[in-house]
């Protein structure tokens, strides 16, 4: 099978197979949209492990130098009063305005360096732009992450790597040996970080570009026996709305363009000044219903005014008293079957529902799907990421709600359609937040066992 369609290569960060029939072109690579089928790619996360490569080539930089900390500090609403050689953070980044800028993970190397993932282009405009004494350095596809995520995935790493793994606490790291003898030690020396903000216990696999294809190979190997499944790129972005974990450019937009200097510096970037997004959904055209802050997210527990940093005003006075929060909304589906029932009966349909999420990331140009939320005629929320939970057999989004009525079992309407489409009223009823409530990554004791 020729892999390279219309001059786009496949992924180096995972084998070619030809088994996959349908691909997705993203960051200059294609990578598989479904291995099996996506039923049994989704339940991998319940029943057994995924292995997953889809996030590759991961923004990946590191700031360096005298006043890398600092820089963190000023721009993190995360504390930083404990920061050890080898933890990391689930960092987030804010505006003035306390509206996300950028979120990811921050990994501390050594007293005075960090590699981040999924924070850029916002870090990368701080080191060159702010005056910090500090290094950058963009590894974007020098490095592969590659995740094993499910409650197998401990016996999966294993099977596959030399040294004792049971010690690695949520968002620590461990840098170990694969096992086998057979291949050159350098292609085999990995980092195994505990993380996983999806909520089954998970963990990712670190290492140079070079040793990708091959670091899989053996994963994938080990797993045989534990059950492991190939995870496709249109899946892993579903068990972020079950799990109750928000996802930057899914369920909601950062506002990269409002802020003058970081728009001036990304259009100065390659590819990035011609960024642009499709907003769809009956929430219209206006970008700024899209933007979000960290205490609407369900992260308000990560923000620490231990310190100064970009946001904390507008945060303070948020978490005292909260506009909006996070909750899981479950669709009814009678009225979802009235959308199918359009498509068999003259007249304008209504827009179609996919069962899987909104595939709008990998358009030309990418899309943001969002829509209203309404409870007697009036708006009281944005409902995000909307996709079919084949676990709970339940159609299921995450949605910003009005502080006033998340209580679970309230009963809402979504609107459901593009302004100038045929729209469709769906009831919905605030469900468990997190929908996944069978034990949560963070919380899992894997110390002991075998």
């Amino acid at each position: 099978m020729d892999f390279a369609f219309s001059g786009i290569p496949h992924s180096p960060f995972l084998p070619p197979d030809p088994g996959p029939g349908t691909y997705d072109a993203l960051f200059g690579n294609l990578y598989p949209k479904v291995f099996t089928t996506w039923q049994d790619e989704v339940m991998s996360w319940k029943q057994s492990a995924y292995i997953h490569a889809g996030l590759n080539p991961t923004f990946t930089y590191r700031i360096s130098g005298p006043d890398a900390l600092q820089l963190l500090k000023d721009h993190c609403v995360n504390s930083f009063a404990k920061f050890s050689i080898g933890a990391s953070k689930h960092a987030i980044m804010c505006n003035d305005a306390g509206l996300i800028m950028a979120h990811g993970i921050v990994l501390r190397e050594s007293e005075d360096s960090f590699i981040t993932f999924w924070l850029m282009p916002w870090i990368n405009y701080l080191a060159d732009c702010a005056g910090y004494d500090v290094k950058g350095e963009n590894l974007t596809g020098q490095k592969f992450l590659i995740q094993v995520a499910g409650p197998k995935a401990l016996d999966v790493l294993e099977d596959a790597c030399d040294g004792d793994l049971r010690g690695i606490k949520f968002l620590f790291s461990k840098p170990v040996k694969m096992a086998g003898a057979d291949v050159s030690v350098g292609a085999r020396d990995v980092d195994v970080l505990r993380v996983g903000m999806a909520g089954s216990l998970a963990y990712e696999v670190h290492g140079p570009v070079e040793a990708a294809q091959e670091v899989y190979r053996a994963l994938w190997e080990a797993g045989q026996k534990h059950g492991l499944v190939q995870l496709g790129r249109e899946q892993y972005r579903m068990n972020h709305t079950e799990n109750g974990f928000p996802q930057g450019h899914v369920h909601f937009m950062f506002p990269w363009f409002t802020h003058p200097g970081l728009a001036e510096y990304m259009s100065k970037i390659p590819g990035a000044s011609g960024f642009k997004t499709a907003l769809r959904g009956s929430a219209g055209q206006d970008p700024t219903l899209r933007y979000r802050n960290p205490v609407e997210l369900g992260w308000a527990r990560t923000i620490k005014f231990d310190h100064d940093f970009l946001g904390r005003e507008a945060l303070e006075a948020e978490v005292k008293n909260p506009t909006r929060q996070m909750v899981t909304l479950t669709w009814n589906p009678d009225d979802i079957l009235d959308i199918y029932r359009s498509h068999f009966q003259p007249g304008t349909e209504f827009p179609m529902m996919k069962f899987q999420m909104e595939d709008l990331n990998h358009a030309s140009p990418a899309g943001n799907h969002l829509d209203l939320v309404t409870l007697g005629g009036k708006t009281v929320g944005l409902s995000s990421g909307r996709t079919y939970s084949y676990y709970y057999r339940k159609m299921i989004s995450l949605c910003s709600l009005d502080s006033a009525h998340c209580a679970p079992g309230t009963e809402l309407s979504i609107i459901w359609g593009d302004p100038g489409t045929r729209q469709k009223e769906i009831r919905a009823v605030v469900d468990r937040y997190p929908l996944f409530d069978e034990g949560r990554n963070e919380s899992i004791d894997v110390s002991s066992g075998g």
